[in-house]
């Protein structure tokens, strides 16, 4: 990072005033040779805390590439956090291309147009192969027997993503309560349709004594929280993603989910995230560009832009690709109140900031109405993709959690054990930067959105079917819409003064990245 240089240099600069060796030692005490890359830690966020500080501690450890003083490596826990035995000469050196750590940094991957953003084919992950490492053997994961490779996608805009969430969240909840509630006074069963933001899950049945019957719930976990990251709608907060992935992709384990003082993954270092390194990661993730649009200057590009709306909502391609989704809160708040444990305790100090007015670039717009229209292109549900003649999306084969979501309760449904999430349905994909963030596909391996429109079978299989009945004009007008939708990079940090006096919080400094023996 640009401050660590200026840090070098700076500290240079008095080394002939220095007196005596014991003078220069004391002087630079730690701050030469080899030393991790974030040198600073911080142990909690403040509302107090200036927010262009938070946002650039997140930054720091975004972009980060994470070293053995860091932490980075896990040779004593698996991808997923569990303990496993250092296999010597496999994995010790801290990368594993495919089971993971895969990668020097987040921004090794989510990097287009700017950082936060997508990733081309060659950065794709092999998603639960992590659950098997160290793994020697790359041909069951090639053959899709022990990992689901997954394109990296953009987190600009994911603030305002999962803050819709949360509020579908209370909504599908609230009417499962009144249903129990209703069922509990009549003594009979209560059936009721689950609907939010216009939104359609199916229904839910709750029996007199709260059992609920799950069976005709659509799209979503059976818990009714809508966890709208990764394709498979199995990750309910930025913060939960955060951690999981800085496990995962680099090693890095955070007190709130590992502990405090141990050494879990056996890398010779404790500590090595507190628990404001991941809220300032979290809100760095949240604060990111709003995608926007951006209209060809071309004449007979723009006019078939505007005219590509007309017949994606013709061809039904809008049912699920929303056109907005409307979001009646513009403040982001961290923690969310539906994480599950291990990411961050419901009882600390909030962050709050609003996403209209404050953070990287564009912002979200409240309309007269005081109502955020989110034009996401998505309805944060789940989808089957396949069909006899369509199958692109059935390829996966390792189901990535339960439809039991965080719901313990083994008495909560009247089918237990709840069935693995389908591998053929993914939630809808956000469309909003869809014009500068190819490759598409799950994989990434389709270079073209005629293609993935190809491949749309299942409940898409009408919409796609109407595609490709248009004329070619009707088609380039969907495709020329959809190239509007774009990620508009910016370096420039709107609603906040800029940060001043250093990082938020209390700074520990190197002794949080110590090594023990």
């Amino acid at each position: 990072m640009r401050k660590l240089a200026v840090l070098v240099i700076v500290l240079a600069l008095p080394v002939a005033l220095v007196a005596s060796a014991d003078d220069y030692h004391n002087y630079y005490d730690f701050m030469i040779g080899e030393r991790p890359v974030v040198e600073e830690h911080v142990e909690q966020v403040s509302q107090d805390d200036n927010f262009a500080c938070v946002f650039d501690h997140g930054d720091l450890l975004f972009e980060a590439r994470f070293n053995k003083l860091d932490g980075q490596g896990r040779p004593g826990s698996t991808g997923t956090g569990a303990d496993r035995t250092p296999i010597p000469a496999v994995g010790l050196t801290g990368f594993a291309r495919v089971s993971s750590p895969d990668s020097n940094a987040c921004a090794s991957c989510h990097l287009d147009p700017i950082d936060g953003g997508a990733g081309d084919f060659t950065t794709g992950v092999y998603v639960l192969a992590q659950r098997e490492d160290p793994l020697v053997d790359l041909r069951p994961v090639i053959n899709e027997e022990f990992g689901n490779f997954r394109n990296t996608t953009p987190m600009q805009g994911t603030g305002a993503i999962e803050m819709l969430a949360r509020e579908m969240t209370v909504d599908l909840q609230d009417i499962r309560d009144a249903a129990a509630a209703a069922a509990d006074s009549s003594g009979v069963s209560e059936r009721r349709e689950l609907v939010t933001k216009g939104v359609h899950f199916g229904y839910i049945t709750v029996l007199p004594n709260g059992t609920v019957d799950p069976s005709e719930i659509e799209g979503v976990d059976w818990d009714l929280i809508i966890k709208p990251f990764h394709q498979k709608g199995a990750v309910v907060s930025l913060r939960e993603f955060t951690n999981n992935a800085m496990n995962h992709h680099h090693g890095m384990q955070s007190i709130e989910r590992f502990g405090a003082d141990v050494d879990p993954d056996i890398d010779g270092m404790e500590n090595e995230l507190l628990d404001g390194d991941v809220t300032a990661t979290t809100i760095y993730q949240a604060a990111l560009e709003t995608p926007t649009r951006v209209f060809p200057k071309d004449y007979a590009r723009r006019f078939a832009a505007y005219y590509g709306r007309y017949y994606f909502k013709k061809i039904g391609c809008n049912d699920c690709h929303k056109t907005s989704l409307p979001l009646h809160d513009p403040y982001f708040v961290e923690p969310n109140p539906f994480n599950p444990p291990g990411n961050g305790g419901q009882d600390a100090e909030p962050y709050v900031f609003d996403m209209t007015k404050t953070g990287r670039g564009k912002r979200l717009r409240k309309s007269k109405s005081g109502i955020i229209h989110v034009r996401a292109l998505t309805d944060l549900k789940r989808h089957n993709l396949c069909d006899e003649t369509y199958n692109y999306f059935c390829n996966e084969q390792v189901p990535q959690g339960t439809l039991a979501g965080f719901e313990t309760d083994p008495n909560a449904f009247t089918i237990d054990p709840a069935p693995a999430r389908p591998t053929a349905e993914f939630l809808t994909p956000r469309l909003w930067h869809v014009g500068n963030t190819d490759p598409y596909g799950h994989r990434g391996d389709l270079t073209t959105m005629t293609e993935a429109i190809y491949y749309h079978g299942g409940e898409a299989r009408p919409s796609r079917d109407a595609f490709f009945a248009l004329s070619e004009k009707g088609q380039g007008s969907i495709i020329e819409y959809l190239k509007t939708f774009v990620i508009v990079p910016s370096e420039k940090l709107v609603g906040t003064p800029p940060c001043r006096d250093g990082k938020p919080g209390k700074k520990p400094g190197r002794g949080h990245g110590h090594g023990h023996d």
